[in-house]
């Protein structure tokens, strides 16, 4: 739990890295084709057995299932990053992005057929919709609304939890090319993200694990609900 400040600020150079080595990864594929990544998104490939992502995640990306998260808008380059963490990264290293006790996600088997190109023109196509606000996720509890709102703005100085604003803007619309947007996310998603970053089984930001390793139950539950409502 007792981390340094630099250590976070080291971490988040790391994370920009992630970043730019998808940037660099995605010039590699070649331009993508928000066309293809349209139909593969809304019919999926039944011939293997892949299923549509418009099945869980919503036309254009606006999930209105609570478990799985708001998609549409997102970075382009964020969305080709946690496609891959899906994946193992070799015969002997799991992938990153893992459910509670290191299981794998219902994401896992779907991100290994798809192809590099494929995903992205599925990160293109999502990139390029937009959040319908009038039907995401919103702030349900005045309770713990004053304490969400200081962990987003201010942080958690004694346990040297920086500002979420500071990444993810005072918003929540996130960086392009480097941070989610987090505003209209459903809280439960949001809290179980921020756990998951805590246990370790979603080890693809070295940051946001040590954000969430500070952070107790209460303190994530509130500022989850407090993202949720930002517009």
């Amino acid at each position: 739990m007792k981390r340094t400040l630099s250590r976070i600020l080291v971490t988040s150079g790391m994370l920009l890295g992630c970043s730019l080595s998808s940037a660099a990864f995605a010039q590699q594929v070649g331009k993508p084709d928000a066309a293809k990544g349209e139909a593969l998104y809304n019919n999926g490939d039944m011939n293997r057995g892949l299923a549509s992502c418009s099945s869980c995640h919503g036309v254009g990306g606006n999930s209105t299932l609570p478990i799985n998260p708001n998609l549409a808008g997102q970075p382009y380059e964020y969305l080709i990053k946690q496609l891959l963490s899906f994946r193992p990264i070799n015969a002997e290293t799991p992938a990153t992005r893992r459910g509670p006790d290191g299981a794998d996600t219902v994401m896992s088997p779907f991100a290994k057929m798809l192809s590099e190109e494929e995903i992205h023109n599925v990160a293109y196509y999502l990139s390029l919709q937009k959040l319908d606000y009038e039907v995401a996720a919103t702030a349900t509890n005045e309770d713990t609304m004053e304490r969400g709102q200081q962990i987003w703005r201010g942080g958690l100085p004694d346990r040297h939890v920086p500002a979420c604003a500071g990444c993810h803007g005072p918003n929540g619309v996130g960086i392009p090319g480097q941070f989610p947007r987090i505003s209209g996310q459903y809280p439960s998603y949001i809290a179980d993200q921020l756990k998951l970053f805590r246990s370790g089984d979603r080890a693809n930001s070295p940051m946001m694990h040590d954000i969430g390793d500070r952070m107790s139950d209460s303190d994530i539950a509130a500022v989850a609900d407090y993202a949720a409502g930002l517009r």
